[in-house]
């Protein structure tokens, strides 16, 4: 029986909604991927609530909302409390992303489904590993190894390989295939022949313009509002494929030596780019050789300027300006006010790399053709004064009243509940130290001072203090003076976290600001409805970082699965996904609907059984790289309710020799050549002295590239035919 795998989505299938799948290997359940939308509506979430508890970790792949946006409420609310993975840059950069959004929502609005606190508590959870790296599960996951592997979509994303009893089950959603200026390609294609593949149909339906095509159109838009004397605003994530708009936008500013400046303005913005600088071994190959050689650093930015309020961005003067603004939804955040100010105006243009999500402000403005209208809520955070402010410190009193008054009752049935615990201790004696004749009768019994009169008992040990529980601390010393514990004075990672984002927060948000959104003077949410005539250009380009259809398709038939479960995409582009695949990779395709449970477990047929010492003591095993092989023949018995292969009862049957290796012509012809053969590639073959030919030969029934491959050699019977084949054998391991 193979490994029992299970697939039940909690969001995100035929639809572009958030993505959230519960995957269970033999009873482990996984929670793959913990996301929400830009709405944070809590009804989205209801599938998850019901099967939190049960999750035993949770693997996180990419560092946005779409991703990772309900950790820190599902592990408020929902109960959710299981370990979590990702890689360093998800972490940090999934952190960040989710402090933006908290003050973007704080800023407009009594937002409570979260805190700041709570996502810092969702993230001390996180286990951080690094690409390529096994984690190796126990306990309840014994047996289950994880390991993140490059997807190429955001900067530390994700393809999660998790392996069972010598199965595969990947994990891929939103992967990209092209290598571009910050990220490599995924490595999704090295996989080949997992059990089951769990993967996305979002970009099924779409084809991509060429990568030096899409940015020069990119530079040509944004330079044309600016010489028209415009203004240009890029809607983007907090840390997403900004970091790639980023690096086009300084290269071709440096190249061409233009002056219009540029701005990044996200609530965190400079720890955002902090970070990054510390990210090279995540990034790209070319970034990576160019430090290594230069010690440059492709985020050392010189035309692109890092602010975190607003006000610094109209303190500048009336100049061109290109402007990356947060949240790419337009929802909330800076990107919104800044729409609303310079849509009006047709020289400016707002340029979105990214498809909005349904229901945002976004999505409906990439529509064919744009509204000519649209109704905004512009809110702002003001602090409280005169009547408002006194009824609000009043009711403050009274609730700080009420909660100090439960406090004072519940310690005295705390003390009530300790005395009726001891039926010999006695009540705690009051003692007026300072009665003159306690003092005079005290100094004719002993010259020293009593604080404590006791008379007719000795309070056992395990009593409560007489006057009161009061317990000091005494430092410990030694021959060199006090003891100090060191750790008393290491700053832990999470403060230091903290503290780089207190740094952000303190002096740098909008005057007035700064102290509302962490609630340290009371105020208040004012809202204004408008029309906004929307006159500026609009236009929409393909930054997203994923993989397009044909590529898609191109992919997946090459990992060739066993099963193919897919996920996250339109209706229409997960059924055209789901047809083709059928016709053209494996017959076992899904796309389950929203907690719809399938059992993708394997055919194959796999035991655990055990190698009896009779049967390896007689065993030769021949060394093969760093393992060894050997030819065993053997019968299944039973040891102690275990499978165990014991020697056979009568003589092994004969078997044809077996030649083990993975042969390539390029390194046979280099070995060849010094044996002192003549050799040389021709038509795809190799040719070896004068008569023979070697060529590679692949079973084209095999799907993926994972059949046998026949070694082919051709020629008269000669002395150098055999001498040739010799050394062809030579590099193979014979059993």
């Amino acid at each position: 029986m193979g490994t029992s795998v299970q697939v039940t989505p909690l969001c995100g299938v035929y639809s572009e909604n958030p993505l959230c799948y519960l995957l269970s290997i033999d009873g482990f359940n996984f929670l793959m991927d913990c996301g929400w939308n830009d709405h944070f509506d809590p009804n989205v979430l209801q599938p998850l609530s019901r099967v939190s508890t049960k999750v035993d970790a949770v693997l996180l792949s990419h560092p946005d909302v779409l991703h990772l946006g309900a950790l820190p409420y599902a592990m408020k609310h929902l109960g959710l409390t299981a370990p979590v993975y990702s890689t360093e840059p998800v972490y940090r950069l999934g952190l960040l992303t989710m402090y933006d959004h908290y003050l973007s929502r704080r800023q407009i609005s009594d937002f409570d489904l979260f805190t700041l606190d709570d996502i810092d508590t969702a993230f001390q959870n996180v286990t951080r590993l690094t690409y390529s790296q096994s984690c190796h599960l126990s306990d309840k996951g014994e047996g289950i190894v994880i390991a993140p592997h490059v997807a190429g979509h955001l900067l530390g994303g994700t393809v999660w390989k998790i392996t069972k009893d010598g199965e595969d089950i990947v994990y891929a959603v939103d992967f990209n295939h092209r290598k571009e200026r910050h990220l490599n390609g995924t490595v999704l294609e090295s996989f080949v022949r997992p059990a089951v593949l769990i993967t996305d149909a979002y970009n099924a339906l779409n084809n991509q313009l060429y990568k030096r095509q899409r940015d020069q159109e990119f530079i040509e838009a944004i330079l044309k509002a600016l010489r028209a004397d415009g203004n240009v605003l890029l809607p983007v994530e907090t840390a997403g494929r900004a970091l790639e708009l980023i690096l086009i936008l300084e290269h071709y500013w440096a190249q061409q030596h233009l002056s219009f400046p540029i701005f990044f303005l996200t609530n965190v913005s400079t720890s955002t780019i902090d970070y990054v600088k510390s990210f090279l071994e995540w990034m790209s190959d070319s970034i990576a050789k160019s430090f290594e050689h230069t010690r440059d650093n492709a985020f050392l930015l010189k035309h692109v300027n890092l602010i975190i309020n607003k006000s610094e961005l109209e303190k500048i003067a009336e100049v061109p300006k290109v402007v990356l603004a947060s949240m790419a939804s337009l929802e909330v955040g800076f990107s919104h006010d800044i729409f609303v100010e310079w849509a009006t105006e047709a020289k400016n243009l707002v340029l979105f790399t990214e498809k909005g999500q349904f229901g945002t402000l976004a999505r409906m403005l990439q529509v064919d053709p744009p509204p000519k209208a649209v109704k905004v809520t512009l809110s702002k955070r003001v602090p409280l004064v005169g009547d408002e402010l006194k009824a609000y410190e009043e009711e403050q009193n009274r609730i700080k009243k009420e909660e100090a008054l439960k406090v004072t009752l519940s310690k005295e049935e705390e003390l009530r509940a300790s005395h009726g615990s001891d039926a010999n201790v006695a009540d705690p004696m009051v003692i007026d130290v300072s009665s003159s004749h306690i003092s005079s009768a005290s100094g004719s019994r002993s010259s020293g001072h009593l604080d404590i009169f006791i008379d007719g008992f000795i309070p056992p040990a395990t009593s409560i203090a007489p006057m009161f529980p009061f317990f000091e601390t005494k430092a410990e010393w030694d021959d060199y003076g006090e003891v100090i514990n060191p750790d008393d004075y290491i700053m832990k990672e999470e403060d230091q976290d903290q503290a780089l984002m207190q740094g952000d927060l303190d002096g740098k948000l909008e005057e007035g600001s700064a102290h509302l959104l962490l609630d340290s003077a009371p105020s208040k949410v004012i809202s204004n409805e408008m029309t906004v005539q929307v006159k500026c250009g609009l236009t929409y380009m393909d930054f997203e970082g994923r993989s397009d259809g044909r590529s898609v398709k191109s992919i997946i038939s090459h990992v060739a699965p066993l099963k193919l479960v897919l996920v996250h995409g339109s209706a229409e582009a997960t059924e055209h996904l789901k047809q083709h695949c059928i016709k053209h990779v494996c017959p076992h395709v899904y796309a389950p609907h929203i907690e719809e449970t399938i059992d993708v477990t394997s055919d194959l047929c796999a035991y655990k059984v055990q190698l009896s010492e009779r049967l390896m003591s007689n065993v030769l095993l021949k060394k093969l790289g760093d393992d060894e092989i050997a030819w065993v023949d053997a019968e299944v018995g039973k040891t102690n309710d275990m499978l165990t292969l014991l020697p056979l009862s009568s003589a092994p049957p004969t078997h044809k020799s077996v030649l083990i290796g993975d042969l390539k012509l390029a390194d046979f012809k280099q070995f060849l050549a010094s044996q002192g053969v003549q050799v040389e590639f021709t038509g795809g073959a190799l040719r070896c002295g004068e008569h023979v030919t070697l060529r590679k030969i692949s079973d084209a029934s095999q799907k993926g590239g994972t059949g046998a491959q026949q070694i082919l050699i051709e020629g008269p019977l000669t002395e150098e035919y055999y001498k040739i084949r010799k050394h062809l054998y030579s590099q193979f391991y014979l059993l």
